[in-house]
């Protein structure tokens, strides 16, 4: 088994994990965990895709990667700051 096969199943690992958290968050109504998801979503999919990039010696999926954990983080804050406003975060 040759490096990319194995990074390449360690990122559909990743996946698949992601699959099944997102299942249990639309059996969820509440908008903590609406803002936990959009976290586990960024972070799978930052994730996958250096898994992928690296495996595959690809500089620009490595480059959309680290793209995407800036705009996660920022996207995180502006879920969150209504919440903390609410105070207890229950409800959508």
């Amino acid at each position: 088994m040759s490096l990319s096969q194995f990074l390449s199943g360690a990122a559909l690992f990743v996946l698949a994990t992601l699959v099944v958290a997102l299942a249990r968050l639309l059996s969820s109504r509440r908008a903590v965990d609406w803002v936990l998801a959009e976290q586990l979503l960024g972070t799978a999919g930052i994730a996958a895709l250096l898994l992928l990039g690296v495996g595959t010696d690809s500089p620009g999926v490595i480059d959309l990667a680290l793209l995407i954990a800036l705009l996660a983080s920022i996207a995180t804050i502006a879920f969150a700051r209504p919440l903390r406003r609410r105070g207890s975060g229950r409800g959508v």
